[in-house]
């Protein structure tokens, strides 16, 4: 580590455009965030580290400001913005400040592609520099104020070597010949928006929910939409207020009476006294739906298959496996069986005939090309 580089806690608007204006005409940065949903009931940004060769700086988004300075860096095409894991970053800070960083280089996709089996960032920064960094705060509530100094301190370990280890894995790629591969998928991370959710199906996602009754399914529902409600009058994660399983037992058994409540598995005593009457309107409402009111799960969405389908993917699945060993890849890195199939639908035969199919990407197209064709040949 550069001996020069310097460590800031960046907390007031001034501050933050000070930071900003004091990089300079930098072409790479490294940044990371920190979010609460393991608290929160809505998740967002609570702290932005970012490190530069020289410097690195946790900011505090509650007092620092909307930081827009920060903002136009990240979307300057001359700056590659490093990331690790990038997805939900990304999804945060367009979700919290609109922003859209242009130029991606992902540290996780990298590694994947160069077939590293461990790639989480302890991993890969133990594997390539050495440095075995701090779990205890892996779950740590970043919302709290003031933070700790211990806390800080971890936060920066996140980008502080991240630059370093992007050299490392880049001078990998390009010995492998896949920087091509991790530009596309660099590429694709631009287009990451937030999605907002709608809440109002959310329960069907609730493991489990597929096995229920459709008056269970209508019982869920409201139980799902009453913890959703409290969730957000605490400011808490929704399964610190009731995890899934219990609202799944008291779906099935739509108790009536607080002493019932006590005595469903994992119910929480102090809420069931507390809420009780809350509790047991939900299941009221549930069993008060009318049976042609009454929730369907949705069924999946199944492709209208021709008998040689299954025939075709797992031919293609064959042919991924053998080149996925040739070079030491995972497969489902290689190939997801969602492409696979995708492959197997459109059914190729020619190599233009391949690169219609939307799902692949051009690198995976180029090198499984000719072992797809071959397998798919009659």
């Amino acid at each position: 580590m550069n001996a020069r580089h310097k460590a800031l806690y960046v907390d007031s608007p001034a501050d933050a455009e000070k930071l900003v204006a004091s990089l300079g005409r930098v072409d790479r940065i490294a940044i990371d965030t920190e979010g609460a949903s393991f608290h929160r009931f809505v998740d967002r940004i609570y702290l932005v580290q970012l490190s530069t060769r020289d410097v690195t700086a946790v900011i505090d988004p509650l007092t620092a400001g909307e930081l827009p300075a920060l903002g136009a860096l990240l979307a300057d095409r001359a700056v590659e913005v490093v990331l690790h894991d990038a997805d939900y970053d990304l999804r945060l800070l367009h979700q919290d400040y609109g922003w859209h960083p242009n130029k991606i280089f992902d540290t996780r996709i990298a590694a994947q592609l160069l077939g590293i089996p461990a790639f989480g960032l302890g991993a890969l920064l133990e594997r390539f520099l050495g440095i075995k960094l701090e779990k205890k705060h892996q779950r740590a509530d970043w919302s709290m104020r003031p933070l700790p100094q211990d806390m800080l301190e971890y936060a920066q370990e996140d980008t502080r070597h991240l630059l370093q280890l992007r050299d490392l894995l880049a001078t990998d790629l390009d010995r492998l010949g896949r920087m091509e591969w991790a530009r596309e998928e660099f590429d694709l991370l631009e287009g990451t928006r937030w999605a907002a959710d709608d809440g109002s199906l959310s329960f069907m996602r609730i493991k489990g929910a597929r096995d229920l009754t459709r008056r269970e399914l209508a019982l869920l529902g409201e139980l799902a939409k009453w913890r959703d409600t409290k969730a957000a009058e605490l400011d808490r994660a929704v399964f610190r207020v009731m995890a899934n399983e219990v609202l799944l037992e008291l779906a099935r058994t739509a108790p009536t009476r607080e002493d019932q409540l006590l005595g469903i598995k994992g119910m929480p005593r102090s809420l069931a006294q507390r809420a009780s009457g809350e509790i047991l309107g939900a299941i009221a409402s549930g069993l008060a739906v009318t049976e042609e009111s009454l929730p369907k799960y949705p069924k999946s969405l199944r492709w209208q298959k021709d008998p040689d389908f299954d025939r075709r993917a797992t031919l293609l699945k064959g042919a991924r496996d053998v080149a996925a060993k040739r070079l030491q890849l995972d497969p489902g890195v290689l190939c997801s069986r969602e492409r696979i199939e995708a492959v197997a639908r459109r059914n190729p035969g020619t190599a233009d005939e391949l690169a219609e199919v939307s799902e692949l990407r051009k690198w995976q197209a180029k090198e499984l090309g000719p072992d797809f064709l071959r397998a798919l040949q009659p």
